[in-house]
């Protein structure tokens, strides 16, 4: 099957819609620890979801997996780790600039990392910017890092509006300490593209053993993800050890539960499962988004954080993230979801003309 934009645009804007809903389940989970609802969770996105539906849909996993060469595992289960790193910090990210404004900052210089970094170590870059399509295909990904500014402006101005307090929909919000942190978590979350990128013998493996080209990029999922795994269970771990609240897996309460208040067990597995197969469905679309990209496939990591930062913003306002902000703070959060959208429509036609080409 031939690359096909449109039908890649619309499976990047379905993974963008996974991911930017999936922190809106974690804000339902009641009386458990932070460290206990993300890895919850992320037993789901990183362990049980990827390999469930790598072994679905491809063929031959586990021949695929031991047929590829050790240096190609090593590598994505390391940019694997390092992006988890970003993982980590990403909730804490979430916590204190709150779903829009968080996702846009973070999502920014991950945009950049990620969609740049490929094709300047493997040196495509200049060819790239050689062709029309090329240039169409870069000029968007130039609008979307202007549409996320302008995001991120508008959060800045919303903090003004409320005079440096916390809105309805973000109880602890705090620009500088939120900055600082998504800076981490934008710069280390683009090393997933990193991973992906690096993942290109599993591809063409699974490929080989029959796998259709849709699902080609499950496997590369698991190794990258079990690199996440790493990171996020050491840390976890470590802070459910230093908080003694490995009991709450199984219904104990927090230290700070009301006298006759236990948490709803049921209801957080089920939340925290919702949610951690919500993450995992960013990839599992984005893999295929990729697939139907052709030669530019590197602009998928832009199309994808555009439509991420694009649901996250129309969450926030469904949260009432945006509560008390000015006529004129929203007109700028608008025309920032504007450019993003457009952003998408520019990066679709080039890759139209590099297949039309």
């Amino acid at each position: 099957m031939g690359a096909n934009p449109a039908l890649g645009v619309l499976f990047h804007w379905l993974g963008g819609f996974a991911s930017a809903s999936f922190y809106v389940p974690y804000k339902r989970i009641k009386r458990w620890s932070w460290e206990v609802f993300w890895l919850a969770g992320g037993l789901f996105s990183w362990a049980i979801a990827p390999w469930f539906f790598a072994a679905l849909q491809t063929r031959d996993l586990i021949g695929v997996l031991s047929a590829t060469p050790t240096d190609t595992l090593l590598w994505c289960w390391f940019w694997g780790a390092m992006w988890g790193f970003g993982g980590l910090t990403f909730g804490l990210t979430m916590r204190y600039l709150g779903l829009s404004l968080g996702m846009a900052v973070a999502l920014g210089l991950t945009t950049v990392i990620g969609t740049m970094g490929p094709p300047i170590f493997d040196g495509t870059l200049s060819q790239i910017a050689a062709t029309a399509s090329g240039k169409l295909t870069l000029l968007g990904i130039v609008i979307t890092l202007v549409g996320i500014v302008i995001v991120a402006r508008a959060g800045s101005a919303k903090e003004a509006d409320l005079g440096g307090g916390a809105s309805e929909g973000v109880a602890e919000f705090n620009l500088r300490k939120g900055l600082l942190i998504a800076v981490f978590s934008g710069v280390m979350s683009g090393c997933f593209a990193w991973g992906l990128a690096a993942g290109q013998p599993i591809r063409d493996l699974t490929l080989a053993a029959g796998t259709a080209p849709l699902s080609q990029g499950l496997p590369v999922l698991c190794v990258v993800l079990a690199g996440g795994l790493t990171t996020n269970l050491l840390w976890c771990g470590y802070l459910i050890f230093k908080n003694k609240s490995f009991g709450q897996f199984f219904g104990a309460a927090p230290a700070d539960t009301p006298p006759g208040e236990r948490p709803a067990l049921l209801i957080n597995w089920l939340l925290a499962a919702l949610g951690g197969l919500l993450w995992y469905g960013q990839f599992f679309f984005y893999t295929m988004g990729e697939s139907q990209m052709g030669k530019y496939g590197f602009s998928s990591w832009t199309l994808h954080m555009a439509s991420i930062i694009l649901f996250s913003t129309l969450w926030g306002f469904a949260l009432k993230e945006w509560s008390g902000a000015s006529a004129k703070t929203r007109r700028m959060v608008w025309s920032g979801i504007g450019l993003l959208v457009g952003s998408t429509v520019v990066i679709g036609l080039g890759n139209m003309l590099n297949a039309a080409a």
